[in-house]
């Protein structure tokens, strides 16, 4: 799984790389399929924007968030694309069971 971070208008410190790096191991390693996170930070008149785009095979799903806190809008983006991840997985469980 490759992680990808941008940053419009906003420099990526490297403890805002290390929190994203930490985040995406814990939330996104135990589901499969997942070939490519990309995050894009934007900052917009102290408004944090956070988007996560989650790829793989036959797999897209997009996650987005905006709060006063960068840490707080990155967890939260990351927790509705896992939640997209998780509502897709086991739709597909349940489907195969009969």
């Amino acid at each position: 799984m490759q992680v990808h971070i941008t940053g419009r208008h906003v420099e990526i410190t490297d403890g805002i790389r290390d929190h994203i790096y930490d985040k995406v191991e814990r939330t996104l390693n135990d589901l499969p399929r997942i070939e490519d996170v990309r995050i894009i930070l934007d900052l917009q008149k102290r408004i944090h924007f956070v988007e996560v785009l989650v790829q793989g095979k036959n797999l897209h799903v997009e996650g987005t968030d905006s709060s006063e806190n960068m840490y707080t809008s990155i967890d939260q983006a990351l927790d509705k694309a896992e939640r997209q991840l998780r509502k897709l997985r086991e739709k597909v469980q349940d489907h195969h069971s009969a």
